[in-house]
């Protein structure tokens, strides 16, 4: 079905406001109802940012909803707790949560459907079977050296290790769902669906006379996480029906562990990253300081997500210009997309340094000391923001080893930094630490991108005709 928002907005704008919106009007019917890819990319991003818009607040509500309802020490525990879920969930999958995003492309673009059929088939089960057996080392790993762990620990750790096969699954079969552009049935389980069912469960738990603990909370997140990746599966296999060709399976592991394996190091050091100061606080402070620390930084993952969901609509795009040898209009999709992140990020971030105070103290007593933190972090990311999805568009052109050597320099940067800064400033020691690093981060990467593949990632930088991606 054709949308049309300039007939729309002819019927009922003034005639005066209409002409001056009209090539505005004109580049959104384009954008809604064009075929290249350029379009399409922004369409879907389009997509990708309205639900992570809706994610993120659903998410932020939660989380203020689970801090208030639990208080800030089993809040503080629960969080640690879940953040090495998420960790060790995007570690489990191999990387083939990520290279199915590029495979999948490449392999109908080649034609090659028997080793498509295989990928769909082995990738979520390979992934299931590697988290199966990391949770179990780590719960060797926990009754070995429990007594190493502070005892509140314990029992929300274990439970953690049962949430990760079907996490790690479910992240799997978003990236299949992203490689066939199914951007809904990739992104509605994790960022609405989940979230929201943890939310509800737990209310309901608490309702029903349980205690508002962190056990609590994992137990609901482990029936959340396993019953939407359930569904996913079903909804996945459906859809997959009408696309795939009776070829027989083949399973090229061989060469999907030479390439799952480099993006694994990315994805893992992407997300250590992103994550490993949220637990580097637990080993110093007490879990209501790593709890203040959250807050502040999922304050700041509301900007956040415009780069992830830019991302997520232009990756496996990437994959297909890059492997089509069609260089100008890669180079133009690659300068639109660091646009696309950083004009809105910055937006989004001037508005929440102005609304954090009063965010934060949503959260409960106390965890307005996170203002200073989120200022702090928003230098990262906006420098993140600035080159754009890169670390997408190295993966997705065979450059995925550099990607890896960067985020692996930036993950050592950020511990040491950390180890560094934290006994001595606390949260705040752990802010400096992760921007700085994350500074590195884009810096290195644009590097990478502009020696190896000799394109601007920079969202100041002009490519030389604006038709060149047309």
């Amino acid at each position: 079905m054709r949308v049309s928002p300039a007939a729309w907005a002819e019927r009922i704008l003034p005639s005066s406001v209409h002409i001056r919106a009209r090539p505005h009007l004109a580049r959104l019917e384009t954008i809604l109802n064009g075929t290249d890819d350029r379009d399409g990319a922004q369409r879907q991003a389009l997509v990708v940012f309205a639900i992570r818009v809706m994610g993120a607040l659903l998410a932020y509500v939660s989380q203020m909803i689970l801090a208030r309802l639990m208080g800030g020490h089993e809040y503080g525990i629960f969080v640690v707790v879940w953040t090495l879920v998420v960790i060790f969930g995007i570690i489990s999958p191999l990387g083939f949560s990520s290279s199915v995003v590029r495979l999948i492309p490449e392999y109908r673009e080649r034609g090659n459907h028997a080793a498509l059929n295989g990928l769909l088939k082995g990738s979520p089960l390979f992934g299931l079977a590697s988290a199966s057996l990391i949770a179990g080392l780590g719960c060797l790993g926990i009754w070995l050296f429990g007594d190493f762990v502070t005892s509140y620990y314990v029992l929300p750790l274990y439970l953690a290790a049962i949430c990760l096969p079907l996490f790690t699954f479910g992240s799997i079969q978003d990236g299949i769902a992203r490689a066939n552009d199914w951007m809904l049935t990739a992104i509605l389980p994790t960022f609405i669906w989940r979230p929201l069912a943890i939310l509800a469960g737990m209310l309901a738990a608490v309702a029903l006379g349980a205690p508002a603990t962190a056990e609590t909370a994992c137990l609901v997140a482990i029936a959340a996480t396993w019953g939407v990746a359930v569904i996913q599966m079903l909804v996945l296999q459906r859809r997959l029906k009408g696309v795939t060709t009776p070829e027989k399976p083949s399973y090229p592991v061989g060469n999907w562990l030479a390439i799952s394996l480099p993006i694994l190091l990315v994805e893992g050091f992407f997300q250590l990253i992103t994550s490993a100061d949220v637990v580097m606080v637990s080993f110093w402070r007490p879990p209501d300081e790593a709890a203040v620390y959250f807050a502040a930084s999922k304050t700041l993952a509301l900007a956040h997500f415009v780069y992830f969901a830019v991302r997520s609509a232009t990756a496996h795009r990437y994959s297909r210009l890059y492997h089509s040898n069609d260089r100008q209009a890669l180079a133009a999709l690659v300068a639109d997309t660091a646009r696309w992140t950083f004009w809105p990020t910055l937006a989004l971030g001037i508005a929440l340094l102005i609304a954090g105070p009063l965010l934060l103290a949503l959260f409960g007593p106390g965890f307005e000391a996170g203002y200073p933190v989120l200022a702090i972090l928003m230098v990262g990311v906006m420098a993140r923001a600035s080159v754009g999805p890169v670390d997408a568009l190295l993966t997705m052109a065979d450059q995925h080893k550099r990607c890896a050597a960067v985020y692996a320099a930036t993950f050592a940067l950020n511990v040491a930094f950390n180890i560094l800064l934290i006994p001595r400033f606390g949260i705040m020691g752990a802010g400096v630490a992760t921007a700085a690093a994350m500074v590195f981060e884009a810096t290195a990467l644009y590097h990478q991108a502009r020696a190896r593949l000799d394109l601007h990632t920079f969202a100041f930088h002009r490519p030389p005709s604006r038709e060149a991606g047309r």
